[in-house]
């Protein structure tokens, strides 16, 4: 009973190692124009993982808009104009690295921003852990007391 659960267990483990590939079905017969393909997929983010490249990506919907790029590169559209149809369709977000515009100032500029309030919060605590407020009169003299000079 123990072998069998075990062979069963190997069989799934090793389908679902199977199913991680990503395998792309219908590359373009030009060799030429499937290259720009590739090239134009490791542009694009999966919206689905986030960070990886549609070429990368194992997700569906990084396979649906593979095979969206392989048709207007099939059309005869220039890398240019793909990436403006996917820029139309999902936002500058599906690009890997999106242009630098008023629109994504903030998504430019939020790792700087996070780095400044990290240091601030680190330096705030440090400057509040580094001067001990003085002890009032009667804490000192109850200290006193408690170490035995003040009888």
């Amino acid at each position: 009973m123990i072998r069998a659960l075990t062979a069963l267990l190997m069989v799934l483990s090793l389908s679902l190692v199977a199913q991680a590939v990503a395998v792309d079905e219908k590359p373009l017969a030009d060799p030429v124009k499937e290259a720009q393909a590739r090239a134009l997929m490791k542009e694009f983010r999966c919206l689905v993982c986030q960070n990886q490249s549609i070429e990368d990506s194992n997700a569906e919907l990084a396979q649906d808009l593979r095979m969206v790029v392989r048709e207007r590169v099939a059309l005869g559209d220039t890398p240019d104009n793909v990436r403006a149809y996917m820029v139309d369709r999902y936002g500058d977000w599906v690009l890997l690295r999106p242009p630098v515009k008023t629109s994504t100032y903030f998504l430019w500029a939020s790792p700087f921003f996070v780095v400044l309030v990290i240091l601030l919060v680190v330096l705030g605590r440090r400057r509040s852990a580094a001067v001990p407020e003085p002890l009032s009169h009667d804490e000192a003299a109850r200290l006193a007391k408690l170490l035995g000079n003040g009888k």
